[in-house]
């Protein structure tokens, strides 16, 4: 039980000088408002980091701003739980579609084109996390995912967790090199297919 005047769950980390983020919430209102956030961030994912804005972000939601800061501290910490969650519907759709035939390549590229289409979450995935441990903890949460969507479609899923994560990692350099203008998107996709194929030997 919590002590009297207690901060958390919404307690001051020192090393940031940011407030942690609030748990998860648990009542169904808390729950739609919770969705509702992640659903109109995903829009503004789209855009630039640096032009993004946490109030801009709680208007177009319609919830209080407080409540945006709650249960994200910052724009950080609110793109990558978008991209945790876009991560998460991800998953739940390819154990929906299992033995249906959903290839690894149509996979890779579905994850390849989150990060290509949002900037404002692949800003988030690529800088150092730092002292923020709420940033660590997303950012671990979103590599086990990503690991486990991938390794969802393996025959041996214990066993192909290392072809995972080659693949992931290639995403990401193929990712970078999208935005750097040394690929078109065209030749990262036929890069990212040949590589799939190369994995499962197909």
């Amino acid at each position: 039980m919590p002590e009297p005047f207690s901060l958390e769950p919404y307690s001051l980390d020192l090393t940031t000088g940011l407030p942690r983020m609030a748990a998860a919430p648990t009542t169904p209102r808390q729950l739609l408002r919770y969705a509702r956030i992640l659903k109109t961030a995903a829009g503004f994912a789209q855009r630039q980091f640096d032009t993004l804005s946490l109030s801009d972000i709680a208007a177009k939601a319609d919830v209080p701003l407080g409540t945006l800061y709650r249960y994200f501290p910052s724009t950080a910490h609110l793109m990558l739980a978008v991209y945790r969650q876009q991560l998460r519907e991800l998953r739940d759709g390819v154990r929906q579609r299992k033995g249906k035939g959903h290839a690894l390549a149509g996979l890779m590229m579905e994850i390849f084109h989150l990060r290509v289409m949002q900037p404002g979450v692949e800003h988030c995935l690529i800088r150092p996390a730092g002292k923020d441990s709420d940033t660590a903890q997303l950012l671990r949460e979103i590599d086990l995912l990503s690991e486990e969507v991938v390794g969802s479609l393996s025959k041996e899923p214990g066993n192909d967790a290392p072809k995972a994560r080659i693949l992931l990692h290639l995403v990401s350099g193929l990712v970078q090199a999208v935005r750097c203008r040394r690929l078109s998107l065209f030749e990262a996709e036929k890069d990212l297919k040949k590589a799939c194929s190369l994995v499962t030997g197909e």
